[in-house]
């Protein structure tokens, strides 16, 4: 019992934690189910989310700024879609890759040039960062909220994509590229709204994410991006379910970890997971496998 008390506010944040990772490798797993790409800015798209909040907060209220925050990250994944990626079609994987990483670099420098390299402290936000007990274990709000909307918005996500018209050509997409563009799909409505449901989903977790870890760096997206696309990879990519799983998985052994006061080794599980992954199971836990045509 005194081993559940004292592990039960890691096993909490655990949980918090691998649903703002959910969020963040959805956007991940859907990029590279349609497009085959590891979109290497999400991360920093989830950064820059932290600093349009900060930067919007000194001027409107926060029923305000939330929003718009979300609009103005929508729009800031949508042009990158536009400006790095539309244009390499029909390039080289390796090309698009290359671009994915320029991106991230430019919005890391770009943040950089913006803050003067200074730690930014996320706005308190009233009701969601306020301090509850559960069980006898102090925690914030927005713990126990993350696991119950981000369960919501995959439902939602995936009652989207099985039963709107939008979401079947996501899937004639992700199944067959050129035959879904002979059958008059749109690809580039597919593609961008693709990146609008990914960098929404990023929006939100970085809502959640900085209400508990309140600096805001131009380096903060990196490792959060990093897991959650070793997520996504644990789970299957291209995935959703699998991303999600895997998500809370690495969340809830990372915060574990950090109560057994291994706290160092903590960033390390999470690319030890990946090795081993990659070693056993290529596909990940949901993937399917594929066989190439001859």
């Amino acid at each position: 019992m005194d081993f559940f008390h004292t592990n039960l506010p890691y096993f909490l944040a655990g949980i918090s934690t691998g649903g703002q990772y959910a969020l963040i490798a959805i956007g991940y797993t859907m990029v590279y189910g349609i497009l085959r790409l590891i979109n290497f800015a999400h991360g920093d798209v989830f950064m820059a989310a932290g600093l349009i909040m900060i930067y919007l907060q000194t001027v409107f209220p926060l029923w305000i700024s939330i929003p718009l925050m979300i609009v103005l990250t929508v729009l800031l994944g949508f042009i990158i879609e536009r400006v790095a990626y539309k244009p390499l079609r029909t390039a080289p994987r390796m090309s698009v890759m290359i671009s994915a990483i320029g991106v991230s670099y430019l919005i890391q420098n770009l943040a950089l040039y913006v803050t003067g390299g200074l730690t930014k402290y996320y706005p308190s936000i009233p009701w969601i960062g306020d301090s509850i007990e559960i069980a006898g274990a102090m925690t914030k709000r927005v713990t126990v909220i993350t696991p119950f909307l981000t369960i919501a918005l995959v439902v939602a996500l995936v009652l989207l994509i099985r039963y709107t018209k939008i979401g079947m050509a996501m899937r004639a997409v992700s199944r067959d590229f050129e035959t879904a563009q002979l059958m008059g799909i749109k690809l580039d409505a597919v593609i961008s709204t693709t990146f609008i449901i990914g960098t929404f989903l990023a929006a939100v977790g970085s809502l959640l994410f900085f209400s508990n870890y309140t600096g805001v760096t131009p380096t903060v997206g990196a490792m959060p991006g990093l897991k959650a696309f070793v997520a996504a990879v644990f789970g299957g990519i291209g995935s959703i379910p699998g991303a999600v799983i895997g998500a809370f998985i690495i969340g809830i052994c990372e915060n574990l970890i950090k109560g057994l006061g291994l706290t160092t080794f903590s960033d390390a599980f999470t690319f030890v997971l990946l090795i081993l992954v990659l070693m056993f199971m290529p596909t990940g836990l949901f993937g399917e496998k594929t066989t190439d045509k001859v």
